[in-house]
């Protein structure tokens, strides 16, 4: 499936993506491009990403219509599982290929570091103009050549798109690609990955406070875990000692980087996106028996390929801290699935009430001390 095979088949849909309507550009002194080249991102994405799987104009665009009748199938019973209903304007999923997937990435990642950049500015003397320029295209490269290796693994994403329009995304290429390589049925297939997904756009849309939270969480600890140039050797330092502990935990490069302060602050945001990894694989688990025929057969190979990579591509995942997400999946269906037994449904729903009900670090491995503290 190629890339504009695809998009002819969405009408033109990656141009859709979220981010791209709302005001993501630089701060009012236009010092962002002084340090990421956005437009250059993209154009490296689009150039570097590999190509999806190859099929005919009329294959694609059956493709996307059957994702798009996936993903609408897949509102009620979510609904019904989770207890959680998405209100009625709340966006309908967008089938997206490869590019489409960067485009709508690199304006999120626009909107979201815009504090850092701020930061940054503040604590640096500002470059001169050729200076600026290369430096942005280089940092452009660096973000645009990362996100075409990210775009050939995610299967879908709800996009909090700071700045712009939130919106579920899911990426066609990546999804028949998988389907092919485990040899699961498609329509299936397509089934079960609507349902995760769309457990996520429940997550953020029936529960009104949630994107915010995540967004200024996120971008505090980014604005936090940003080096300014009296830190940068130091860091740089301590990422070359230990490297291999990076290599060997899984936990990304960033963890290394942290002081034990900002390690805790990650811990705490990581509880809280194992808790919405974990429950859309429980619901999806939940729905699967009721709709899907082969879901066994399907959550079995699935779980082999997410422990499966090797090679470079295996350090990479490492290097990225990917291997602990795979980790925020088991652990939060864990949390999810022990509450639930223990308060049922709608005690588990509590999470979803507040910020301080959400699951803390310790919790997140010990439900029964998050129902102590929010159930008494």
């Amino acid at each position: 499936m190629t890339d504009t095979t695809v998009n002819s088949a969405t009408g033109g849909a990656t141009n859709e993506g979220p981010g791209g309507a709302g005001p993501t550009g630089g701060g009012s002194d236009g010092s962002a491009t002084q340090y990421v080249d956005y437009e250059f991102a993209k154009r490296t994405g689009r150039a570097v990403v590999a190509a999806g799987p190859q099929v005919t104009p009329a294959e694609a665009e059956a493709i996307v219509a059957d994702l798009r009748e996936a993903a609408a199938s897949a509102v009620g019973p979510v609904a019904s599982t989770s207890g959680l209903v998405a209100p009625d304007d709340a966006p309908p999923p967008l089938v997206v290929d490869r590019i489409g997937w960067i485009g709508a990435n690199v304006d999120s990642f626009r909107a979201m570091l815009e504090p850092v950049v701020d930061k940054l500015v503040a604590k640096k003397k500002m470059p001169t103009p050729t200076v600026a320029a290369i430096g942005g295209k280089v940092t452009g490269a660096e973000m645009g050549g990362l996100l075409a290796f990210l775009a050939t693994k995610v299967l879908g994403q709800y996009d909090l798109a700071p700045g712009g329009t939130p919106r579920l995304l899911l990426v066609a290429p990546n999804i028949v690609a998988t389907e092919r390589r485990l040899g699961v049925d498609p329509t299936d297939f397509r089934r079960w990955v609507a349902m995760h997904e769309e457990t996520h756009r429940v997550q953020f849309t029936a529960v009104p406070w949630l994107r915010d939270h995540l967004v200024r969480e996120s971008q505090a600890l980014a604005v936090d875990l940003a080096p300014t140039p009296e830190d940068l050797s130091r860091r740089l330092e301590a990422l070359t000692k230990n490297l291999p502990d990076v290599l060997g935990s899984g936990e990304g490069v960033a963890q290394i980087l942290a002081t034990p302060e900002q390690r805790a602050k990650i811990a705490e945001l990581t509880a809280v996106m194992s808790l919405l990894e974990g429950h859309a694989d429980v619901v999806m688990d939940d729905v699967g028996p009721q709709v899907i025929p082969s879901v066994g057969d399907i959550r079995r190979k699935f779980d082999q390929r997410r422990q499966g990579s090797a090679g470079i591509d295996r350090i990479l995942r490492r290097l990225l801290g990917l291997e602990a997400k795979m980790r925020q999946y088991r652990d939060g269906a864990v949390f999810v699935r022990a509450v639930t037994d223990q308060v049922g449904r709608d005690g588990f729903n509590a999470v979803w009430s507040s910020p301080d009900a959400l699951p803390r670090a310790a919790e997140i491995v010990e439900p029964a001390a998050w129902v102590r503290r929010v159930h008494g």
